[in-house]
């Protein structure tokens, strides 16, 4: 089967990589050249462990390829997937739907022959009928579907979701749609992944109320976290102990500081936004939000009190920018309210990232940047665990104890404990939920 993926980011081009891994002839478009020229050098414009090599695998195999040209890469294809970006409207929360629209008006003055036109971009619901009556209206003989196919993919294991999925949703309105989007899925449906077929509507509930669940885990057990903080419970050991309860489930139940990325700080203000356009507002998802903002501020007044009460003239390494390890993605990341906060206040910042730095460079002006973790600490008044990276988890903490002209380590992401710390000789450590040495010190528990 021959498909179009409209839009190389990060969704376009890991499932038009994924999809020509199945066997299918994929043809990636973009209007940028520059990408494109790059992606036909074999160069990936984004961080993804794996998708440099799947990608170049499939290139040799001649089924993908890449072009600027969508005449081209709509000839022949049975599916055509829209996979541009829906970023947050300024001044109303909603998700911006020009580039989806346009794309879909772009098909239906060049198509021809029966096609399925599929939205793999995350959309508030109504809008494959959006975009069915735009196609309509460009194009009234032409013979279409439309279909509704949200991503479910984590950035960092992206290429292990789309192959091994949780589920694949599909929103269709007929059963020849239903045929097309089945081919497609041909290779997991085999290997009996479940393949959910939905009306338009719910498919498109679905992603949202995926991504506002998730969010409201995350957000529930840092609010926790507040909370053990104040009693002398341990959040660590009170996440383990709920997620050993089935009806929970042991993930996104992590304290630390906030969520981010480019789907659930989205995601949750379009769906609230859908809820107050049809008068039901979504409470939860709406305090949601405003909760996650409070964990940012909440981590930025640890850092003080660990600076003595002010920021101002005070030496910082910050490890770590992105919104998670194994992704170059900042989008929303914690580090843009926090490392703002250190550096506005009068901090000398310097940082460290496996990948970031290409992205926060432009985000983060004012900060100094350098190669690893040890060169971060020297002559630090504080050091910073921002995002989780594998490179973090087993740094040697004495090494870094010794090159700080304050041993004090705020570890956002629980990485270590209050023994790994006093062990390394640091004089202070704040975690997330958990307590720090003075408490530690007054319990007997070292």
């Amino acid at each position: 089967m021959k498909i179009a993926v409209i839009g190389t980011g990060y969704v376009g081009l890991v499932s038009g990589v994924c999809f020509s891994d199945f066997g299918h002839d994929v043809v990636c478009v973009d209007k940028n050249p520059d990408k494109i020229a790059m992606l036909e050098r074999g160069e990936v414009p984004i961080f993804e462990p794996g998708l440099d090599q799947l990608m170049a695998r499939n290139v040799e195999a001649g089924r993908l390829s890449f072009t600027t040209d969508l005449a081209a890469a709509i000839k022949g294809s049975e599916a055509i997937f829209i996979a541009v970006g829906t970023p947050t409207r300024r001044g109303d929360g909603h998700a911006d739907l020009t580039y989806v629209m346009a794309a879909a008006e772009e098909i239906a003055q060049i198509a021809s022959d029966y096609v399925v036109i599929v939205t793999k971009s995350t959309v508030p619901v109504g809008t494959n009928r959006q975009v069915k009556q735009v196609v309509k209206k460009a194009n009234p003989d032409l013979d279409f579907d439309v279909a509704s196919n949200p991503e479910f993919l984590r950035e960092g294991a992206a290429i292990d979701d789309f192959m091994k999925p949780d589920r694949v949703v599909v929103g269709v309105q007929s059963e020849r749609a239903a045929e097309i989007m089945n081919e497609v899925y041909r290779p997991l449906y085999l290997r009996d992944f479940p393949i959910l077929t939905t009306d338009l509507e719910s498919a498109e509930m679905i992603k949202y109320a995926a991504n506002a669940f998730l969010a409201a885990k995350i957000t529930f057990i840092n609010e926790i976290a507040a909370l053990c903080e104040r009693t002398g419970a341990d959040v660590k050991q009170v996440s383990h102990g709920i997620g050993l309860d089935g009806r929970i489930g042991n993930k996104f139940l992590h304290a630390g500081p906030g969520y981010g990325g480019s789907c659930f700080p989205k995601d949750t203000k379009a769906l609230a936004r859908i809820g107050q356009e049809h008068g039901l507002p979504m409470q939860i998802t709406e305090t949601v939000i405003k909760i996650n903002e409070e964990v940012k501020r909440r981590m930025i007044d640890k850092l003080l009190d660990l600076c003595g009460g002010s920021f101002n003239g005070k030496t910082v390494g910050v490890l770590g920018v992105t919104f998670k390890p194994n992704t170059d993605d900042m989008r929303d990341a914690p580090a843009l309210t926090i490392i703002p906060a250190l550096v506005g206040g009068g901090a000398k910042v310097r940082v460290t990232d496996p990948q970031g730095r290409h992205e926060g460079e432009a985000l983060l002006p004012g900060v100094s940047w350098v190669e690893d973790p040890y060169k971060c600490a020297n002559n630090a008044d504080l050091l910073v665990i921002l995002t989780e990276w594998n490179e973090f988890r087993a740094l040697d903490l004495k090494r870094i104890a010794k090159k700080m002209a304050t041993r004090h380590l705020a570890d956002l992401r629980n990485i270590y404990s209050v023994k790994d710390a006093k062990r390394a000789g640091f004089d202070a450590y704040e975690s997330v939920g958990r307590a720090g040495f003075e408490r530690a010190s007054e319990k007997g528990n070292d």
